[in-house]
């Protein structure tokens, strides 16, 4: 982070910031901004760069001339700034800004506007959506985006499922209409994922036909996060980007938690999981393995068997994709205290909280902690003591500037 604080301090010129560095990318390899460069010669080129050994495209530094932040409405007359500020600043788009578009739909107005301001935005580009007296779900973009990168951000998550699903279909459509360039859907929770497979006779394959009907209305690309079957990125004909929300769980752990990492035993709750684990282990100083093994009698519902491994006087994590109606995560919690686990905690990508999931989860004596992240919208009246959030709105954000100028996306967990 010093180099990216020594990119912002320094005098700011009349028409252009005169950068300290001799050894920077020449204009002619950074000039990619669609062309718009070469259009305007009077303009300060952007050059941007990484702090040496970050992978995380948030450590990008933008610079740019005083004219072209003034025009994105940033105040420039700092000579220092903080790590936030540099964090935002850092991520500001140059010319090719004005290509790109941030949609959000109503399933989750609070992610997208994090997203958008991790991307450097004030607030998402503005969209018109309402619902007729019948129901019938109205949309139109209140702005032209002919031309331009669209990226429509989206949860198809309850309460209303189907609901979010249409808004975003209509959404990539008036997208399409509207002559957008290129149509990009995020998909923080992905929804109908679950029925990935034909388990009885005559069911419906809802994970392939969601990703027929995106790809039908025009989508050019999708990015999704820790979708619950991987093989559903298979369903897609299109390029997906298919990123995981282990990075700011991690985060919170080592934070909140690091004194405990020596003690850490990682706990997938099914065999399924099991890859997940093992990868979220390995980012904790790989830290020892356990497995549940649960036989499931019917849906929504699961028994605990048993247990591999060793968790006497550790600290269990129990890591899944998602928490529905927390049974599974509960029984394996209670296992993990019978076998002599000194703390427990539940932790997974998407909150889903269906049914008595807030009532088992908030069980007395049970978890020290659940943490999960901000995919999907966490009502008061669905928050308890031990649950804690952490937002994925700076993984969903390099995601977007990775597919928005054609960098290579690093996607593992």
């Amino acid at each position: 982070m010093a180099e990216g604080n020594m990119a912002f301090a320094g005098a700011w010129g009349s028409s252009a910031w005169a950068s300290s560095s001799t050894t920077g990318p020449s204009s002619a390899r950074i000039g990619r901004a669609r062309g718009e460069c070469a259009a305007r010669p009077d303009a300060a080129l952007c050059e941007r760069s990484r702090v040496k050994g970050s992978r995380c495209p948030s450590s990008r530094v933008l610079r740019m001339g005083v004219k072209e932040h003034h025009e994105l409405g940033v105040n420039v007359n700092v000579d220092v700034l903080s790590p936030e500020e540099l964090a935002v600043r850092s991520r500001l788009p140059a010319f090719s800004s004005r290509r790109l578009r941030i949609y959000g739909g109503s399933s989750h107005p609070e992610l997208t506007a994090r997203v958008a301001k991790q991307l450097g935005l004030e607030k998402p580009n503005a969209i018109t959506l309402k619902r007729f007296a019948d129901g019938e779900t109205y949309v139109r973009i209140d702005e032209s985006v002919r031309g331009c990168d669209v990226f429509l951000i989206q949860s198809t998550c309850g309460p209303s499922v189907n609901d979010n699903v249409m808004e975003l279909l209509l959404m990539v459509d008036a997208c399409r209409r509207a002559h957008a360039a290129q149509v990009t859907v995020v998909i923080p929770y992905y929804g109908m994922a679950r029925q990935d497979r034909l388990v009885a006779k005559r069911e419906a394959l809802s994970s392939k036909l969601i990703a027929n009907m995106l790809v039908a209305a025009g989508t050019e690309r999708v990015i999704v996060m820790d979708i619950h079957s991987p093989q559903t990125c298979g369903f897609f004909d299109i390029p997906l980007d298919h990123i995981y929300g282990s990075a700011p769980l991690v985060r919170h752990l080592r934070e909140a938690h690091g004194d405990q990492l020596k003690d850490m035993v990682i706990v997938s709750p099914d065999v399924g999981g099991v890859a997940r684990a093992r990868a979220l282990a390995k980012l904790l100083d790989d830290a020892p393995l356990a497995i549940i093994d649960k036989r499931r009698t019917a849906h929504n519902v699961a028994e605990v068997m048993n247990l591999i491994g060793e968790v006497d006087g550790k600290t269990a994590v129990i890591v899944d994709d998602m928490i529905d109606t927390a049974g599974t995560i509960c029984e394996g919690a209670r296992m993990l205290r019978r076998k002599g686990a000194r703390a427990v905690y539940g932790m997974a990508t998407h909150a889903l909280f269906s049914g008595p999931a807030v009532e088992r989860l908030s069980e007395p004596g049970l978890f020290e902690q659940v943490i999960v992240t901000d995919t999907i919208p966490i009502p008061h009246s669905k928050r308890f003591p031990q649950l804690t959030q952490v937002s994925v709105a700076q993984e969903l954000s390099d995601a977007i500037w990775n597919a928005h100028e054609d960098f290579s996306s690093f996607c593992g967990l």
